[in-house]
């Protein structure tokens, strides 16, 4: 047999709205609160036999939470001038949002400088107040940009146009860029896991103690949703991205567009596809001329990666899929992220590079002198093709 449970009320109610009686839950009256139900329990053959505890359910003002902690200081003027009286104190705010307040007070430290004034009251009363007055627990937000290009809204609106004429043409729209770097081996990684018993990792992060290095070169298809990670164990080079994408389309890219005339990568600006390295469009050419199909570059401005599609679309879903669990085997990093989906349709396909590239290459002269690329008149630094010679 099964048995339902919900938290017990620990406060006597005198009053307050009757919650709505759950299926499965027959009505008794208590000194608890006015109205609570007992538990039943259903046994194999569907009867059902009530157990002899009590539990209730709670209402919201009657039993706690902000709503009753607001009623609570209302009804006790001196105990709500002793709680801003503190907050005056040791509240802060910012100096260019006049609504922006903060206090580096905890709960429990108000709740016993309170009490010391002759006002008692517990954590939970003062932690429900600081909510219902907008002082709720917040993380910081990472949204302030390190810097802005004044091209920054033409280069976006160029984004989009090229995107609509590559859909209008059955040409496919690529989003690119290397995920962050992670070691193999028994080191710590954030997350938590369903599992009998905790796994055991390194009680230091040191690189050094780690196996191999994973970077996961990401190729996101915009059209048909679907995602690809190439998994280099080497270092992030330009040669590296051409060679990632080199794989992809061979086998995956060019079944599903055989009568492709263009691709179009939309990148960041900096990375193993910076739009500042004459490398990165050498070995850009070079890709081309063995694909032999045309490759158009559009780059994010600076400060804007977090624009590019693969970075809320694909890699978020990525980190989920493996968050909690150890990556201590290559094989078992493939199976975790090839399992990266969602419920709208997203799928991932993992392949595995194991070539060694190196760091510290040099653009030939020759290349750098007769370069083949073909700029836009509009910001050619960021938008720019490569066609097969």
């Amino acid at each position: 047999m099964w048995w339902r449970f919900i938290k017990p009320c620990r406060k006597r109610i005198n009053g307050g709205s009757r919650p709505s009686r759950p299926a499965g839950w027959d009505v008794a009256e208590s000194n608890m609160s006015p109205r609570c139900w007992i538990v039943r329990g259903e046994r194999s053959n569907g009867e059902f036999t009530n157990s002899t505890s009590c539990r209730t359910i709670r209402s919201p003002v009657a039993c706690g939470g902000p709503a009753a902690a607001e009623k609570k200081v209302e009804t006790e003027p001196q105990l709500q001038e002793n709680l801003k009286s503190v907050l005056n104190v040791r509240t802060a705010g910012d100096p260019d949002d006049a609504g922006s307040l903060w206090t580096d007070l905890s709960p429990r430290a108000i709740a016993e400088t309170v009490t010391d004034l002759g006002t008692p009251v517990s954590a939970g009363v003062v932690r429900d107040w600081l909510e219902a007055e907008g002082l709720a627990l917040h993380k910081i937000e990472k949204t302030i940009a390190g810097g802005r290009s004044p091209d920054r809204n033409t280069q976006f609106e160029r984004i989009a146009e090229l995107k609509a004429e590559y859909r209008a043409a059955g040409n496919p729209v690529f989003s690119i860029d290397t995920k962050a770097k992670e070691h193999l081996g028994h080191l710590y990684r954030a997350g938590r896991v369903r599992t009998q018993q905790a796994f055991r990792a390194f009680d230091h992060d040191f690189p050094s103690w780690a196996d191999g290095v994973i970077i996961p070169h990401g190729i996101y298809d915009l059209a048909r949703n679907r995602g690809h990670l190439n998994l280099g164990l080497s270092h992030d080079t330009s040669q590296f991205a051409c060679d990632s994408f080199r794989w992809y389309w061979n086998r995956i890219g060019k079944r599903c567009y055989p009568a492709a005339t263009s691709l179009l990568w939309l990148c960041d600006c900096g990375g193993s596809n910076s739009a500042g390295q004459y490398l990165f469009k050498q070995d850009l050419q070079q890709l081309v001329n063995e694909l032999g199909v045309e490759i158009r570059i559009a780059h994010y401005p600076s400060y804007c990666s977090k624009y590019n599609p693969i970075e809320r679309r694909f890699f978020p879903h990525v980190g989920r899929a493996c968050q909690g669990l150890l990556f201590d085997v290559l094989d078992n990093v493939v199976q975790m992220m090839r399992k990266a989906s969602t419920t709208t349709g997203l799928k991932t396909t993992v392949n595995v590079i194991r070539s060694v590239y190196e760091t510290g290459r040099k653009v030939s002269r020759e290349f750098k002198h007769s370069m083949p690329l073909l700029f836009d008149k509009l910001l050619p630094r960021w938008n720019y093709r490569a066609a097969p010679t």
